[in-house]
């Protein structure tokens, strides 16, 4: 009867049956009954069925048993829609009582027999009846006089027997696993997987293969890859006289699958049953199309295929996984991209905590840049320096950094701060240089002055003592926590060849300086998409000059003293120009406020009026004059270029002439792109372009030669999206500053903004951080009238987005839909966002969501 009932169902090959329906496991078994696997007999209840019975609408269990026989012993496992999603746990033996005891005792012995109806009480009161397992604890070792000491406890405990009738302990065991997915905690625990509120649990009741008995019996899995590499090599324990996944638990009985010269193993002891396991499940990597787990049973020599299960996997693996089934042709390319998550490649291109090891977790923040690593606390940048010079790893904890603490950054091995969100300082240049960050670390008590941290649960860090910052998951760790180091291998080189060959959209990288113009070649952008000049300034050497043109009172001081940085911008540009070999280089101006680049303490007052040879009082005047209430809506980016124009004369002159002393060197000429910040009216471009034309044209008279340029603008405040059809005919491009044009949008200062953001998103204000994921409703709102003015007005412009949201994969989707030419973002997140532009690519062609219409015939419950 069962097969002609959508919702009890007997598993045969074709039976109606659906993962949306039944469940991930019960579809992977029927696919492995059409393989014509050994498979117990398996009945599936569909998802509606099994939410009927948590309510009380118990199906007729003298239906349900029929098939399985007389006095049949069975189990019953979840079946959820996705294995991630979890589910109650499996219970064996269920059928087992007094009389089925008995039988079992004459055909396998009486110990095997005890062992299987103990095993079974004990399940069944813990998971079923929900007794404390206190309750089993002075039961004997030896099954046959344990299981009589169990069924007292159980008969103690509940005032009653031991149920006898199969039907009714199978309807038990049905309704508790029922209930226990629709019950507050399961929901709840489910959701923070990713699942829907409402989502269903089918269950799988599979005839029981015993693995306890006479001849060679036992139960084990086999899976063809390591799930932590991806290399391909035969995996997993058998355990002799043991069900489900004992083998699982280790123990010094547990046999190898291959010959291993650390002891026994199933291919010796019997050679036939691991040869016939190996072949079904090369049989379901080959017709399933995926990496499987094979759950399997010995029953007197004879195999049993109980279930098969998606490799759990690390995203090396995955990557490995997905490169191999393309090269040996099960899958297609398009679906190897698809298979892996673009955010899980961070795993690859940093070191990370082992999740395998014991994590001592002192607090939390924001997870700013990923990755981890282990460190000395030290509280300023120059001591970060000094720790890099004797070879110490150090961890550099400021209440929020500044761009005078640049060095000390490039020094340390990773960043703590008390303040700042997505966008921070730290947090951007974090994720620029790959060092791990945890930003915004509110809960801490940072005593900076004292140099020591008071963790929220009382525990004090001093300066000198060793934390580990976990940057992917936004933790602080007590002591040195054991690391796994990158993995960018031969498969991580195929998969981003693939995804090159197929995505339509440029990425470029955000980088300053030589070494991340290498970072940026090294993962293949095609070229910088921003590159901060500010960033320059701050060696030693600089800066002293920086503050002196700062402290010039006239336009031809300034300019003089400029003289004196211009070699020293123009060696900068000649350096990346090489690295890039040709690729675009997209220069910004000069952006930042002037207070910046002078120190804010007395002490600093005092040596840089030794360094300048002026009076303290006129160095803390003039720092105290150049002061501002809101600095970064203040004088800075195109207004400091129009107000000191020699500044971006100097920076002008330094690109066009190492353009040419780069263009000399090289093969193809290089072709500079110059971009002014923080504009908002047609009129500072006209002003910047004149003069920066004007340096052009002076160079060329100078050097007797001729070179390209580009000259472009950095949309990063409402005004500039919304005039773009002015601006647009000055510029060869514009490129959209979505961090910067978020904070305006919003009114939000980015620094400020993670104090309470996490409150926003929980209570819906914002569905997202919207200096994490780019808003596309409201600032893109302003990006797509922005592109489709300046479009308008000048159809050659080329549009892009160079702020942190460039790598996040829904921004990358935004701007394909937008008609963006590149996206730039930082080096280490330029892989990512490679696969996600050729994930884009792949499902508009394919006209899927998942890219595997097939992937889900592997995902079962696990």
């Amino acid at each position: 009867m069962q097969q002609y009932d959508p919702d009890i169902t007997l598993i045969t090959p074709t039976a109606p049956m659906h993962t949306g329906t039944h469940g991930g496991r019960a579809k992977c078994l029927q696919r492995l009954v059409r393989l014509d696997l050994p498979v117990p007999r398996t009945i599936a209840l569909s998802f509606d069925a099994v939410h009927r019975i948590a309510a009380g609408e118990m199906p007729d269990m003298a239906a349900l048993l029929a098939p399985f026989g007389e006095m049949p012993l069975l189990c019953v496992r979840p079946s959820s829609e996705d294995p991630d999603w979890g589910g109650p746990n499996a219970v064996l033996n269920i059928g087992v009582n007094d009389a089925r005891h008995a039988v079992l005792a004459e055909k396998i012995g009486q110990r095997a027999a005890a062992d299987i109806y103990l095993r079974f009480v004990q399940a069944y009161a813990i998971h079923v009846a929900r007794l404390d397992p206190d309750v089993f604890e002075d039961v004997a070792q030896d099954p046959v006089q344990g299981l009589g000491e169990a069924l007292r406890a159980y008969e103690d405990e509940t005032d009653e027997e031991f149920p006898q009738d199969p039907g009714v302990q199978l309807g038990q065991v049905l309704r508790s696993m029922a209930r226990a997915w629709e019950g507050t905690t399961a929901r709840l625990l489910r959701q923070a997987k990713g699942a829907p509120a409402d989502a269903g649990l089918g269950l799988v009741v599979q005839e029981l293969a015993l693995g306890i008995g006479p001849g060679e019996s036992g139960s084990g899995v086999m899976q063809l890859v390591d799930s932590r590499t991806g290399a391909r090599q035969i995996t997993g324990r058998y355990l002799s006289q043991s069900q489900g996944r004992d083998a699982l638990r280790g123990g010094e009985d547990a046999l190898y699958l291959t010959r291993d010269p650390r002891g026994p193993s199933l291919e010796e002891l019997a050679p036939a049953a691991f040869a016939e396991i190996r072949a079904h499940t090369l049989l379901m990597r080959e017709t399933l199309r995926e990496e499987m787990q094979t759950e399997f049973t010995i029953e007197d020599g004879r195999v049993w295929i109980l279930d098969g299960i998606r490799v759990a996997r690390n995203a090396r693996a995955a990557v490995a996984i997905a490169v191999a089934l393309a090269e040996d042709g099960i899958i297609p390319r398009e679906e190897a991209l698809m298979r892996v998550e673009p955010r899980a490649l961070n795993e690859l291109l940093h070191r990370q905590v082992d999740p395998e090891a014991r994590r001592d977790v002192l607090a939390h923040g924001i997870a700013a840049s990923p990755g981890a690593a282990s460190g000395k606390v030290v509280f300023t940048a120059a001591e970060a320096q000094a720790a890099a010079a004797r070879g110490e790893p150090c961890v550099l904890v400021r209440r929020e950094t500044s761009p005078e603490d640049i060095r000390g950054m490039h020094a340390a091995s990773a960043i703590l701060t008390e303040r700042g969100g997505m966008t921070s300082h730290a947090a951007v240049i974090g994720r620029g240089i790959g060092l791990p960050c945890v930003v915004g670390a509110s809960d801490i008590r940072f005593q900076t002055r004292r140099k020591m941290l008071t963790m929220p649960d009382g525990r004090v860090v001093k300066a000198g003592e060793t934390i580990t910052i976990d940057g992917t998951n936004g933790a602080v760790l007590a002591g040195e926590a054991p690391l796994l180091e990158a993995a960018r291998d031969a498969a991580f080189q195929t998969l981003m060849n693939w995804a090159d060959d197929t995505r339509d959209i440029a990425v470029r990288a955000n980088a300053d300086t030589p070494a991340d113009a290498e970072l940026a070649r090294n993962f293949k952008a095609r070229g910088i998409g921003l590159c901060r000049t500010e960033h320059m300034f701050f060696e030693d050497d600089r800066l002293t000059v920086m503050r002196e043109m700062i402290f010039a009172d006239t336009s031809e001081d300034r300019a003089a003293v400029l003289e004196r940085l211009l070699p020293m911008q123009r060696a900068d540009f000649a350096d990346l120009f090489r690295i890039m070999q040709g690729q675009p280089v997209c220069i910004r101006l000069f952006d930042p406020p002037l207070h910046e680049f002078l120190p804010t303490d007395r002490a600093g007052h005092v040596q840089l009026a030794g360094a300048l040879d002026l009076p303290v009082s006129d160095v803390t005047r003039r720092v105290e004059a150049l002061g501002e209430y809101n600095p970064m809506l203040g004088m800075r980016g195109v207004r400091l270029g129009i107000t000191m124009p020699e500044i971006y004369d100097m920076q002008a002159r330094a690109i066009f002439e190492a353009t040419l002393e780069a263009s000399r060197e090289g093969e193809a000429p290089v072709v500079p792109e110059i971009m002014i910040p923080l504009v908002s009216a047609r009129r500072e471009v006209e002003i910047v372009k004149t003069r920066v034309d004007a340096v052009a044209a002076a160079v060329r008279g100078e050097r007797q030669r001729d070179f390209a340029y580009r000259l472009g603008v950095m949309v990063e405040t409402p005004r500039a999206a919304l005039r773009a059809g002015e601006i647009a005919p000055l510029v060869s491009f514009l490129s959209f500053g979505t961090n910067d044009l978020t904070q305006m949008t919003y009114g939000l200062s980015r620094d400020d903004a993670g104090r309470f953001m996490s409150a926003y998103v929980q209570q819906g204000v914002y569905p997202e951080d919207p200096f994490h994921v780019l808003d596309t409703d409201g600032v893109g709102e302003l990006l797509r009238i922005g592109a489709e003015r300046g479009r308008a007005a000048n159809p050659d412009v080329v549009l892009s987005i160079c702020g942190e949201h460039g790598g996040n994969p829904e921004s990358i989707s935004f701007c394909r839909e937008a008609g963006f030419t590149y996206v730039s973002c930082s080096p280490f997140r330029v892989p990512v966002a490679r696969l996600a532009a050729a994930q884009l690519s792949v499902r508009d062609r394919i006209g899927t969501q998942t890219g595997a219409g097939t992937q889900d015939s592997s995902r079962s419950a696990g």
